[in-house]
């Protein structure tokens, strides 16, 4: 499908793209109450343990949020009252290679390769993966209903994590 042919949906590739782009740089600003209202309220945001796993209902997760998780998770972030979250680490991610997945009458779904670097107290760890992204149209406006991110390093060196991936 060509970057502006439109789903059945009316989302196009390249307006799917851009949203992924202003979440990332949403991220990296650490812009948190902005990347909630970019969720539908019935999102969920996964990061499972194994990269290939499907099941994320029935397995162990890093991260299985729904909107309440998400703000919990937000307020710990922009609050201090994690431990994770003093200082805050800086991040910038590139994102790259996006596949058009899945496209249905509501939605469209993108795969994308990122490449995050966070520095915190002048210590560098970078971190990389896949992104699924589900998105869907509402109020006029696109919202994440999945976000999935599948880090190839999930099983080694993943310590308190003090941003959102």
């Amino acid at each position: 499908m060509s970057e502006t042919t439109k789903t059945k949906a009316g989302i196009s590739q390249a307006e799917a793209i851009d949203f992924v782009w202003r979440e990332a740089d949403v991220l990296d600003r650490a812009d948190y109450q902005t990347w909630l209202k970019m969720w539908s309220k019935h999102g969920l945001y996964i990061i499972p343990i194994n990269p290939d796993e499907t099941d994320f209902e029935n397995t162990l997760n890093i991260t299985y949020d729904d909107a309440g998780m998400r703000r919990m998770r937000v307020d710990r972030l922009s609050g201090g009252f994690a431990i994770s979250a003093a200082p805050a680490a800086r991040t910038v991610r590139l994102l790259s290679r996006f596949v058009e997945t899945d496209c249905g009458p509501e939605t469209i779904s993108l795969r994308a390769a990122f490449f995050l670097t966070e520095d915190k107290l002048g210590r560098q760890i970078q971190h990389t993966g896949t992104i699924e992204y589900d998105l869907i149209r509402e109020g006029g406006a696109l919202v994440m209903s999945k976000k999935v991110v599948r880090l190839i390093n999930a099983n080694g060196e993943l310590n308190a994590i003090s941003y959102l991936f």
